[in-house]
Parts: structure tokens; C-alpha cells; sequence
């Protein structure tokens, strides 16, 4: 599993997208006890706040103590920092595993082993995540698709495709469940938005490279109009098997 979100942790903690309720009531319609979940691959808890309310126990696990540590702090949950692949949980303990935006970093058979071991037999996993941000401003949305596709290409790690696919290429061995498409809808402002950018691995690796602002163009075209909310929304990726 790689951490490449350890750095600038406080901004990927107010910049990266919550997610709904939507997302946690469709998973929890197959959810049979409500003892305990984990949520692997925590980051920053963008997930885990949503499961408390459901559980008696949450674990969020991370590999990263500096993502952790922006964490919420809420009473029935646990923050600890280990790998996908070694929860430390107990055999059959645990009745549902969520990983949100993280298993396309993951080794998809170590992780699926260590889920197999601490589900109970009625458990269930859940994958989530979120595509590439679309604007309702067709400007705007061009610049994002050029700056994703076009001026980051090769910047991204390999693993990004999963997310491209829409989680549809990763292995899944388990009883998939049907479930309906949904999107996460903000109105973010121009800083806002450029938080976000800054946020992504793949930008990331660019500037580190090249020394150069691949933002310079997004940049210019949202101070012309500082004020302004643009309405933006994320396709989610939603899989969840028993």
C-alpha cells in the first residue's frame, strides 16, 4: 500500500470531498449486526464520521499517523495507524469493512485475505469512491479535463486507472450486491477548487518533476470572478459484496 498523502495532511483533510448519506444508507440496507466496522484506509476520517452513528465500534486504520491525526475525534472510534493488509482485528469480528478513495493502492489479494479473516460470516465489504470532477461551467469543465487529461498524463501512478474504470477492473470476490448510481453535488468556490487540485497525487508528482504550476491557467480563469460558486459534482463508484 503506498502513502502519498502523508504530506500537507491538513489540507487534504479540508479539501478532498465529504461524502453523503445516500452512500452510507445504501450500504447499510446490507449490513446485518452493527457491532463493529473498519474502515480501512481512513486518511483524514473524510468516511469514517459517517459510519459512528451506525456502529458501536469503528477502527479506522491508515498507514499514514500524520492523516490520522486530522482525523475528527468521536467517542466510538478508534484511529490507528496499520497497513490494509494487518488490521490487527480478530478472526470473524467485524461486520462491516469500508475502504473510501484508497483500494486502488492497495495489494488486492493480501487486503481481500485480511478481510475474509476478520468478517463474520454475515459481514459485509463495501468499496467507495469518486470519479473525475465535472462543472456544470463549460469552461471550466474543459479546463479540468485538460489539466487531468492532458497536462498531467503520465503523471499519474498506475494505479489511478482503477478509478478511471470506476472500480470496475478491480477484483472482487464476493456476492456483489445490485446498487443504484448516485453523485456528490457541492457548490465550491475558485479557492476551493484549487485546494482540491492541489490535492491530487498526480499534480503532485508534476510539480516535483517539472518545477512548474499546472494550475497557473485554472488559476487565472477563477480570480476573474472571485466571488463566484461553481456547481461541481463527482460520479461515486459504489461496491459492495457479502
Amino acid at each position: 500500500m503506498k502513502d502519498l498523502f502523508s504530506d500537507n495532511s491538513s489540507l487534504y483533510q479540508q479539501a478532498r470531498p465529504s461524502y453523503s448519506a445516500e452512500i452510507i444508507e445504501q450500504i447499510m440496507l446490507h449490513v446485518a449486526e452493527n457491532a463493529l466496522a473498519w474502515d480501512c484506509g481512513a486518511g483524514s476520517g473524510q468516511f469514517t464520521g459517517w459510519l459512528a452513528p451506525y456502529f458501536q465500534q469503528v477502527l479506522a486504520t491508515d498507514l499514514s499517523a500524520a492523516q490520522l491525526a486530522q482525523a475528527p475525534k468521536l467517542e466510538n472510534v478508534i484511529y490507528q495507524a496499520a497497513s490494509a493488509e494487518e488490521s490487527g482485528l480478530d478472526d470473524h469480528s467485524v461486520d462491516l469493512v469500508t475502504v473510501a478513495q484508497a483500494i486502488h493502492w492497495f495489494d488486492f489479494d493480501a487486503f481481500y485475505a485480511e478481510v475474509k479473516r476478520v468478517l463474520k460470516p454475515q459481514g459485509c465489504l463495501a468499496v467507495i469512491g469518486y470519479g473525475l470532477i465535472e462543472a456544470s461551467d463549460l469552461r471550466l469543465d474543459q479546463l479540468i479535463q485538460h489539466l487531468y487529461k492532458v497536462t498531467l498524463k503520465g503523471y499519474w501512478d498506475a494505479e489511478r486507472r482503477y478509478v478511471d474504470e470506476c472500480y470496475q477492473s478491480i477484483p472482487f470476490p464476493f456476492e456483489e450486491q445490485s446498487v443504484p448510481a448516485l453523485q456528490l453535488k457541492y457548490s465550491w468556490t475558485g479557492q476551493q477548487l484549487l485546494d482540491y487540485f492541489q490535492t491530487w497525487s498526480g499534480l503532485k508528482h508534476y510539480v516535483q518533476l517539472t518545477g512548474l504550476n499546472p494550475l497557473a491557467e485554472m488559476a487565472e480563469f477563477l480570480q476573474q470572478q472571485p466571488q463566484q460558486c461553481y456547481e461541481v459534482q463527482f460520479p461515486v463508484l459504489l461496491r459492495i459484496g457479502q
